[in-house]
């Protein structure tokens, strides 16, 4: 562990130096985000995991740099160019942006103008030149100078060829100069603008980008969103995108640093400060500019998709039910399937309700008959094609008492049905079949199915598939570790991907722990696990904790109680003279503890808190309680949506620019972020959640362009009428 990066990074965080250097130690010694926040707070001073993720992400940018700063030392060691002052400055880098300007005159390159300059001897002319205070002392005029350099050999047949090559000296230690670089880097982001432009000819290829075919807006303020679309449309060959800068002011910085007055000498320098700004300062600040926004935007996508995802994650689960799922379909029918409480396939079937009276009525028969079978507690149907009017067709039909039909969003089940996970799970079944699982099990544990999707195809991103997909899929893996190991897994009916994500764990032991468990039936235990073939102490201390056991002799072992305190609850049982189990299910022996008394070197106040919370609601799911929800009748197409109206909603996407929501016409409508709330919302997900169900009301429908506008304000209905009246 590196002290001087934990000293670091304990100022820049604001937080005491003894909380980051556990945090970094435990993470060195493999210990998860999720395991180091619930089990080991003492040690932390009860850091989130927020604080503990933005520490590991600092330690690796920190050891990141040092690497590259190791790589420039062996380069500049090899070539003897390291210097005692280059090694100080060196080392004073704080980021790599610096790094790399103090290494870049040294940087091994390309045969440039200034490389052929100085290979015909120009380099002492610019040399003097440079300094504008050696030459000629009555006017200063370098042409004296090189005239001594004319070498028609070496193809400088004049001395105005001569300063020519001076000049691309001069330009080229300009570009280089690391100040003039820094001072460049700060004015391009404060005054710069991004400017946008349809390539000609475009036009109606690239419409989806015509907010954009004449568009200026400043590098400092232009939204992540707006910066990804730009860049899209460029990529498609649909824009031309520029980063501009008025030209005077860039040239009148580099004056400051490098005229030093107005005799001939420093003419020349301006004329080379005027080149090297045109041909290789701009060009290099443009490029530079490009890359930091579009790390900025990216890591602002990537946030907002982080949090969508982690709000549908734990979105509340309908539980333990049985199941009939139904994936919608006009010509090719509705696939169904019957799905038991664990969500075990039972029966699998196909209905055409769409296309004739017969077909109707048989598949009437078909789902009364199934629900009646199967003893079905309620109905899922996708939302994708067809789904509105098969939800209508169920709920017509004389279902059993007690079953509710509910629309379950469908994104990504037909990446889940295609793929590896779902063909090994469903050998026998095809596609279809598979899809309908994956919606029934959805609406019974979203979480432990969605786990199997991969995120990206979930349908809760912004620009998802344009921003760095190494950070994309790292921040991803968090949120998806971070929501499982917060909700908890039970051991015995767990997938091995859901298992995969328990802190600990991952792939191999996952799939190690379900096939025990398929040898030798359930887990009667936490401790059983410590049998399962390379499940080691460290893995068992990291994940048993987030395990649960459910009908284990030992109540602990359902809770989130961790077993190296289970001693600590054994004692209080113990002192109150009461089983363990009579600890949990009584709230006046509870009230007796004095939970000082467990103080111990290893346990804690905070520790002894989440002890006594747990032993109050062993295993309680954090999520919310699931409640049905229904669309409008007799809107099912965005034919059938009206200005004025007002409709029920579920949020299923949010991003920097509004929350998109799903009013039951298989197109989402968009809530602009001026339209979320009656009060100024700098952020929406202050006001929305993904899955979140709200009232809308419709400001806009555009049929052809398939948008509709809505509004979450409080608008009058008729006022909307009014508004939009021609």
């Amino acid at each position: 562990m590196n002290e001087t990066h934990t000293e670091r990074i304990a100022t820049e965080l604001q937080l005491v130096f003894q909380q980051v250097k556990a945090t970094a130690s435990l993470l060195e010694e493999g210990a998860t985000v999720p395991f180091i926040a619930r089990y080991r707070k003492e040690a932390t001073g009860s850091l989130d995991e927020v604080a503990i993720t933005t520490i590991r992400d600092r330690l690796e940018q920190l050891v990141e740099l040092d690497d590259r700063r190791e790589a420039i030392f062996r380069s500049l060691g090899e070539r003897g160019l390291l210097t005692d002052e280059l090694e100080e400055k060196l080392n004073r880098a704080e980021t790599i942006s610096v790094l790399e300007d103090l290494y870049l005159p040294f940087r091994p390159k390309r045969r440039t103008r200034a490389t052929i300059a100085r290979e015909k001897g120009l380099e002492p002319l610019a040399q003097r030149i440079f300094a504008q205070d050696g030459i000629d002392p009555v006017n200063k005029d370098p042409s004296g100078e090189a005239q001594a350099f004319v070498d028609p050999e070496k193809e400088v047949h004049s001395a105005e060829d001569a300063l020519a090559g001076a000049r691309d000296i001069i330009a080229e230690w300009i570009s280089e100069d690391a100040v003039a670089r820094a001072k460049m880097r700060n004015l391009f982001l404060e005054k710069a603008r991004f400017k946008s432009s349809v390539v000609s000819g475009k036009e109606q290829e690239g419409i989806k980008y015509r907010d954009y075919f004449d568009w200026e807006e400043p590098v400092n303020t232009v939204p992540s969103h707006r910066i990804l679309a730009m860049r899209r449309g460029e990529k498609e060959s649909a824009l031309t995108l520029h980063v501009v800068l008025a030209e005077e002011e860039a040239i009148a910085v580099l004056e400051t640093l490098f005229v030093k007055g107005d005799h001939q000498a420093s003419l020349q320098v301006k004329q080379a400060l005027e080149d090297s700004y045109g041909r290789l300062l701009f060009p290099s600040m443009e490029t530079e500019i490009r890359m930091l926004t579009r790390k900025r935007a990216d890591e602002e996508a990537i946030r907002v998709f982080a949090e969508n995802l982690r709000q549908l994650l734990l979105a509340p689960p309908l539980g333990q039910k049985s199941v009939l799922a139904i994936d919608p379909g006009f010509r090719t029918g509705c696939k169904v399937v019957c799905l038991d409480r664990q969500g075990k396939l039972l029966h699998a079937d196909a209905v055409f309700p769409h296309l004739s009276e017969k077909g109707a009525a048989g598949a009437a028969q078909t789902l009364i008959g199934l629900c009646e079978a199967f003893h079905v507690e309620a109905i899922a149907v996708g939302n994708g094609t067809a789904g509105r009017e098969t939800e209508a067709f169920v709920k017509k039909l004389s279902l059993p008492k007690g079953i509710s039909v509910i629309v379950v969003n469908e994104s990504g089940a037909s990446v889940y049905s295609a793929s590896d996970v779902a063909r090994e799970e469903f050998p026998d079944h095809d596609v279809t079949v598979r899809g309908a699982v994956s919606i029934g099990r959805r609406l019974m544990d979203p979480l432990a199915e969605l786990v199997k999707i991969d995120p990206k195809s979930i349908g809760v991103g912004q620009y998802q598939h344009d921003v760095d997909q190494q950070a994309l899929r790292k921040s991803l893996d968090d949120v998806v570790i971070s929501c499982v190991n917060g909700v908890g897994v039970e051991v015995n009916t767990a997938s091995k991907e859901l298992l995969g994500y328990v802190s600990g764990l991952g792939p191999g032991l996952a799939k190690a722990i379900v096939g025990y468990r398929n040898e030798h039936g359930p887990f009667s235990s936490r401790e059983q696990l410590k049998k399962v073939p390379r499940l080691g102490p460290k893995a068992f201390v990291q994940a048993a904790g987030f395990l649960r056991v459910r009908g284990s002799e030992n109540p602990l072992d359902t809770s989130a109680v961790h077993p190296e305190s289970y001693p600590v609850v054994e004692a209080m049982a113990r002192d109150l003279g009461c089983s363990v189990k009579d600890l949990i299910e009584k709230d006046d022996l509870r009230a007796r503890i004095d939970i000082r008394k467990y103080v111990t070197d290893l346990v804690g106040i905070p520790t002894l808190h989440d002890i006594l919370q747990e032993l109050a609601k062993p295993g309680r799911d954090p999520r919310e309680q699931f409640e049905p929800f229904t669309f409008t009748e007799g809107v099912a197409k965005i034919e059938d949506v009206r200005p004025g109206m007002k409709l029920p909603g579920i949020v299923t996407n949010i991003t920097a620019f509004g929350a998109f929501v799903d009013i039951g016409v298989h197109q989402d409508g968009l809530v602009h972020i001026s339209q979320l709330s009656n009060r100024f919302v700098k952020n929406p997900n202050d006001v929305v959640k993904v899955h979140q169900k709200v009232m809308v009301t419709v400001l806009d429908v555009d049929v052809e362009r398939k948008r509709i506008s809505l509004s979450m304000k409080d608008i009058p209905a008729q006022s909307v009428k009014e508004r939009k009246s021609p």
